[in-house]
């Protein structure tokens, strides 16, 4: 096999090849252990994390569509203090570099997270969450305004050093905008894209299927739609772009860096075969050894 150089640098977060594992597709890393050998990954990403517990929305929360699923898990988790205690531990055993995606329904308590994960050993990077409900504007998202982006990026990056790696929205008018509005705040790199918003409705009982009404939208049926986005954050980022959407190939993750991601990220396509990481990893080496490549870098914004 010909030396090729695998690694990427996501905005300070040093990865061994460019795969991670989406947020809220993969737990806390531990719920894959034994299905996956994770340290094989660039990074883990792990469920979203607020201040304290949150139990999430109730049953039923996700439902199977064409093409993907809707979700609407409502972010449960077991706060900060709980992920350091009870998931850090193993995680840091793995000595793979931890992506944590951290939420808030204020500025206040991003910032909180993001202060009490500063000092955690193997949390390499903070993924801001930012289509949760601000609760304090009338509950719309954060990431629907990008001058509450920009205030929510650097109220965050005032408290801490860890790299900050906003997760943008797909629903806005224009991409290049938010992308904007989050680097010149002091983000280190780009996610995108989140799910998109969805309704699914029992046509027999003429009601939403999720208790929630509506959820969002992942999986294949989202893939073209968040390389196009890829591609138009690619034209103003000055800092890196971690891509996700429907990516259950190598080909898949391949067109997305083509589109002008650093890295990328596998998520629905955990649940059907959890494996899927691992092959895209590998197909991206062959894909590079085909093409006589020597760094995956080469990949990152090379459409014609």
């Amino acid at each position: 096999m010909s030396l090729i150089e695998m690694s990427v640098n996501l905005g300070g977060v040093r990865m061994k090849n460019p795969v991670t594992v989406a947020s809220g597709t993969f737990g806390y890393g531990q719920e894959y252990a034994d299905l996956v050998d994770i340290t094989r990954l660039g990074a883990v990403t792990v469920k979203g994390v607020r201040n304290r517990p949150w139990e999430g929305n109730d049953l039923p929360r996700h439902v199977e569509v064409p093409g993907g699923m809707v979700n609407a898990i409502g972010l449960q988790g077991p706060g900060v203090d709980g992920f350091i205690t009870q998931y850090m531990p193993f995680l840091r055993e793995k000595g793979v570099p931890v992506i944590v995606n951290i939420w808030g329904t204020d500025i206040e308590e991003y910032c909180e997270v993001a202060r009490k994960l500063s000092d955690v050993p193997g949390v390499a990077g903070l993924e801001l969450n930012i289509s949760c409900p601000n609760v304090k504007e009338g509950g719309n998202a954060f990431g629907t305004d990008p001058q509450v982006v920009a205030e929510l990026v650097g109220a965050v990056r005032a408290v801490t050093v860890l790299p900050l790696i906003p997760k943008l929205a797909p629903n806005v008018p224009d991409i290049r905008v938010f992308v904007r509005a989050a680097q010149d705040a002091g983000a280190d790199a780009i996610s995108l894209i989140n799910t998109i918003p969805a309704m699914v409705i029992d046509i027999e009982t003429r009601k939403p299927v999720l208790s929630n009404r509506v959820g969002g939208l992942s999986g294949a049926a989202v893939h073209p739609v968040a390389v196009k986005l890829v591609w138009e954050a690619s034209q103003v980022a000055k800092v890196p772009l971690l891509a996700m959407g429907g990516i259950s190939t190598a080909g898949d993750a391949i067109e997305f860096m083509i589109a002008g991601a650093t890295a990328v990220a596998v998520g629905t396509a955990n649940f059907i075969d959890p494996s899927t990481p691992l092959r895209v990893i590998a197909g991206i080496r062959e894909y590079l050894e085909r093409h006589g490549m020597h760094a995956v870098g080469e990949l990152t914004g090379s459409l014609v």
